[in-house]
């Protein structure tokens, strides 16, 4: 069978009307003056000239190009909507009244009309937009894709500029008085929207033919066609339109028609042909035959390409059934049905008319916006509040009844109940218990616990390992100390292993402690998840539905047939949907009616109240709140029947008993949850515990493992001093005595009891042997030096403050045989070094200066001497708080400021034999040399070695090369805060505290 080739058909636009050229500045300005005031028109000056342009543009019609010239017209249209509510162009309204706008017929183009109407000149406006769309349509190169789809979106835009024209302005334009042209008549704007749809449609037959679309397809596109063309001939036929357009325009049409009618028939019959429907076929092409026929006698006025299309269709159609015929003849031989009896094409309407109105809104204009007159503009919102107050009421009525049945369904428990009987009882779990339960499973389940309860028990069993280790390793310690302790007796003088590591022992303990806790706790969540095994058994289904009871059927229906129940209930709540969504159009209707309702021309022009113009405008509501009063008392109607509906439903399927057991079911599942979370939670808590536990346990064990290390390193530095003294005392017994002996001070009663006693005093310098140098001795050459030696093991050399140890309280009772004689007190005093920085009240004592003592301070009778009077002085004095020390050395224990010593020796730091004493000497030494190890030693504390047992640092068991020499004297500080001022330099440090000299024997029981 042969098919028509794709032909591009003629389409028919539509001219623009032409308007008479009008000056809209002046009288709109002069309005603006007399009604408003001088400002006012300056200020919209702009804006009118700007509107006068737009409309000298269109009567001009001199656009570049359609798309510039429909831009135009949308933007005057809006124009012309925003002075619709500012300007009551009328003719009895002064300065308004020279508004005269004339337009010519766009069909009869010697006709024209005029009118002082403002809806006048805007239905001329909508014509020449959709003229122009029409044109634009026309315009475009439909032999390609794109082309195609814009001339069919231009006809469809057409379309629904015709369509605005005829619903929202032909009537307004109509109703004002004087002459209109038919062009922009209602009928006139519905015939022209049916054709720019057949236009559009028929873009998509040609798009169809194009793609290769079914036959059946492009029969039923073609089809529509025909009915859009036959919709405008009718129009065309029926008065004012029959005898006002040319018989050019209906002849057109008609054709098309007549042409798509053929086609469509012609599509029919080759679908037919393929489904060897023989017959059918036959009946369908005789009349497509006849349909052209009769076309090609009404072509006179038609274009030639419309009949030259016709002529093509009309030799396919022939041929086609000339070989349908003959095969019928020949082959089928059956019966050709009347074409009446055939049912018809069903059409397929592929197009829509485009919506105006959305290119028309001019919300957002700023366009004449300062000109509402006030009397007005108050007007208009009485009338406002008015609606919105109707609108409010029956909205909120609305909302109210939607409100009563959504809280009715739901404790009837619909249409969950429905969707459970179907199996979906989703809406019976809680979003929260649904989270948990995923959740639950993501995490591992139940059957997860006892691996994290494993993991948590093997945490504690590594904990207890490494304490058990910690331990260990302490007692080991201990037993090799008290070991040692035991061999050298009273010669071990180093500090017991129980009392150095007490702290650690108590921590080891606490951590013992912290591990019983945590077994304990340990074994109380293993019961626990023991004992829930059967309640986190309900967390076995991945989803909460699997585990909620079904509705079971009755198995003898009480109360007729359960399908037809449940049946009714579904159109019953069917209904109540119906209804809410009729509901919601009643509401939109209400809004979209007061969006319409603009009253402000009917405001300006009404003189006098506006008491009947309002009651007159709100009656148009009154239809709408019917609607909305039908629509409650049909929710009302449906909620009853449901009510007894699911009475019985109740009944029959046991409802509550099943709505109850769902309940328990979900606390069941809850409760799981709940144990489930709390057991993971515990054993989590228990795990970080575990996690900060080890990582403290491995700090402590490894803190002993450091203190054995050092015990290990003391013990044997202690070793090695132990034999050094043992032969150290071999030596001294078998050398023989000094062949002269330095300078000797008269012995002391403490010396004489010490020769009594049967020990040998120990010589020492006087001051004067002091100051020139002799009995100090001197270290080898070679050894390292003081300066590097203070560099090491000073921190206060390297300007560092050096931490004392607090000073030792000697009691009260306990009296040194050494003193040193109160001296005069001075006229004037300052505070000393140590007390300057603070407030006067608590200065004690003072060193003597020419300047009087600060404001607020009160002298003390007892003081220091400065470092400049000591060197003169052989005894210093000491700090007092107001009474005189007896014992030397011992004031500043028991009396002086922040622990700061005076001189002399704390009798506690050795014993019951304290050493022979010097008077406090002050000198200032140079610390370069290897000649200066007294200076170095007389306030050289040691804190990086451990303090002595009475708190006194002692020199290191391995001392300098250069302190070898100082045999058999050897110089110790007294305390660490005894240094009464210190001046520190890179080169020079000048100290003033006391010290003494002990004998070997001395020295090594210090050491130890």
């Amino acid at each position: 069978m042969s098919g028509a080739s794709v032909t591009m058909n003629v389409m028919l636009a539509v001219h623009c009307k032409r308007a008479v050229p009008l000056d809209l500045h002046r009288p709109l300005k002069a309005y603006i003056r007399s009604h408003y005031s001088d400002r006012h028109a300056t200020d919209a000056d702009d804006d009118l000239q700007l509107v006068q342009a737009w409309r000298r543009e269109i009567e001009k019609g001199s656009s570049e190009s359609l798309e510039a010239r429909r831009d135009v017209l949308l933007k005057y249209m809006r124009a012309l909507t925003v002075m619709t509510s500012r300007f009551p162009i009328a003719p009895e309204t002064p300065h308004l009244n020279q508004l005269a706008f004339t337009w010519f017929d766009a069909f009869a183009s010697s006709k024209k009309a005029s009118q002082t109407n403002i809806h006048f000149e805007r239905a001329a406006i909508a014509f020449n937009i959709a003229a122009t769309l029409s044109q634009m349509a026309l315009a475009a190169d439909r032999s390609t894709a794109a082309g195609l789809k814009a001339a069919c979106n231009a006809f469809q835009a057409a379309a629904g500029a015709f369509a605005h024209l005829r619903d929202h302005i032909s009537g307004k334009a109509l109703a004002g008085g004087g002459t209109c042209t038919t062009d922009i008549a209602g009928e006139t704007a519905g015939m022209l929207e049916r054709l720019m749809l057949g236009q559009a449609q028929e873009c998509f037959y040609e798009k169809a033919l194009g793609e290769g679309k079914p036959n059946q397809i492009c029969a039923r596109i073609a089809q529509q066609v025909a009915l859009f063309y036959e919709e405008a001939h009718a129009a065309l036929l029926l008065p004012p339109l029959s005898a006002h357009f040319d018989r050019q325009w209906v002849a057109n049409v008609l054709f098309k028609a007549r042409h798509f009618h053929a086609e469509a028939l012609y599509r029919a019959a080759l679908d037919l042909h393929a489904k060897e429907e023989v017959a059918e076929e036959i009946a369908r092409l005789t009349h497509a035959k006849a349909l052209l026929a009769e076309a090609r006698k009404g072509s006179k006025g038609v274009m030639q390409p419309l009949v030259d299309a016709v002529i093509k269709l009309e030799g396919h159609v022939l041929a086609n059934l000339a070989k349908a015929e003959a095969e019928n003849d020949r082959v089928y031989l059956y019966r050709v049905p009347a074409y009446a009896s055939l049912p018809p094409i069903a059409a397929a309407a592929l197009v829509a008319a485009t919506p105006l109105a959305p290119l028309l809104d001019a919300t957002g204009e700023r366009l004449l916006a300062g000109l509402v007159p006030d009397g007005s503009a108050k007007e208009l919102s009485r009338y406002t509040d008015m609606v919105d107050g109707i609108i409010r009421t029956q909205v909120e009525r609305m909302e109210r009844e939607s409100e009563e049945a959504k809280a009715r369904l739901r404790e009837l428990g619909l249409p969950d109940v429905l969707l459970a009987l179907d199996g979906d009882l989703a809406p019976f779990v809680p979003a929260k218990l649904r989270d948990d339960v995923e959740a639950v499973h993501v995490s591992g389940g139940p059957a997860g616990l006892p691996a994290e309860m494993a993991q948590l028990q093997d945490l504690r069993r590594v904990n207890e390992e490494l304490l058990v280790a910690a331990e260990e390793t302490l007692q080991l310690e201990s037993a090799d100390d008290a070991a040692l302790r035991a061999q050298f007796g009273t010669r071990w003088a180093r500090p017991q292993s129980s009392t150095l590591t007490k702290s650690l022992k108590e921590r080891a303990t606490a951590f013992a402690g912290n591990l019983k806790q945590a077994k304990e706790s340990d074994v109380r969540i293993e019961r626990d998840l023991r004992d829930c095994s059967d309640m986190l058994g309900a967390l076995g289904h991945s989803k909460v539905e699997d585990a909620l009871p079904r509705i079971s059927r009755p198995i003898v229906a009480v109360h007729g047939d359960d399908h037809a129940l449940v049946a009714t209930i579904r159109q019953l709540l069917a209904e109540l949907e119906r209804v809410g969504a009729q509901r919601a159009g009643v509401e939109e209707g209400l809004r979209e009616m007061k969006a319409r309702d603009n009253i402000l021309a009917q405001l300006m022009n009404a003189p006098g109240s506006q008491d009947e113009l309002f009651k007159r405008e709100v009656a148009k509501y009154d239809p709408l709140c019917q609607q909305v009063d039908a629509n409650i008392a049909q929710q009302r109607k449906a909620m009853q029947q449901l009510e007894a509906q699911y009475q019985l439903f109740s009944q029959t399927f046991n409802i509550p008993e099943w709505k109850a057991e769902v309940a328990r079911s979900v606390k069941r599942m809850e409760a799981a949850v709940s144990k489930y979370q709390e057991l993971r939670a515990n054993i989590n808590e228990g795990l970080k515990f575990y996690v900060a536990l080890q990582d403290a346990i491995t700090a402590l064990k490894q803190q002993c493992s450091d203190f054995v290390m050092t015990r290990s390193m003391q013990k044997a530095d202690l070793i090695a001093d132990l034999q050094r003294h043992l032969t150290g005392l071999s030596l001294r017994d078998q050398a023989p005595p000094p062949a002269t002996a330095p300078p000797r001070a008269a012995a002391p009663p403490a010396q004489a009891a010490a020769v009594a006693g049967g020990r040998a005093p120990e010589p020492y310098p006087g001051p004067q042997a002091a100051a020139q140098g002799q009995g100090r001795p001197v270290s080898p050459k070679g050894g390292g030096g003081p300066l590097q030696f203070l560099q090491q093991h000073l921190p206060f050399f390297n300007n560092q403050n050096p931490q004392h140890p607090p000073p030792l309280q000697q009691p009260a009772a306990t009296a040194a045989p050494y003193a040193a004689p109160a001296m005069q007190a001075p006229q004037h005093a300052v505070p000393p070094p140590q007390q300057q920085q603070q407030p006067p009240q608590q200065q004690m004592g003072y060193y003597s200066q020419a300047a009087p003592p600060p404001a607020g301070a009160a002298p003390a009778p007892y003081y220091m001497p400065p470092p400049q009077q000591q060197a003169a002085a052989p005894h210093g004095g000491y700090y007092s708080s107001g009474q005189p020390a007896p014992v030397y050395g011992q004031a500043a224990a028991q009396q002086g400021g922040q622990g700061q010593w005076s001189g002399g020796y704390h009798p506690q730091a050795y014993g019951s034999h304290p050493p022979q004493a010097m008077p406090p000497l002050t000198h200032t030494s140079t610390l370069l040399g290897d000649t200066d190890a007294a200076s170095l030693l007389a306030f050289a504390p040691f804190p990086s070695h451990p303090p002595s047992p009475s708190g006194i640092p002692f020199l290191p068991a391995t001392r300098p090369p250069f302190l070898s020499s100082l045999v058999p004297y050897i110089f110790l500080p007294v305390l660490p805060a005894c240094v009464s001022s210190v001046t520190a330099s890179p080169s020079r440090m000048s100290c003033s505290m006391p010290y003494a000299v002990l004998s070997a024997n001395e020295r090594v029981s210090a050491l130890l």
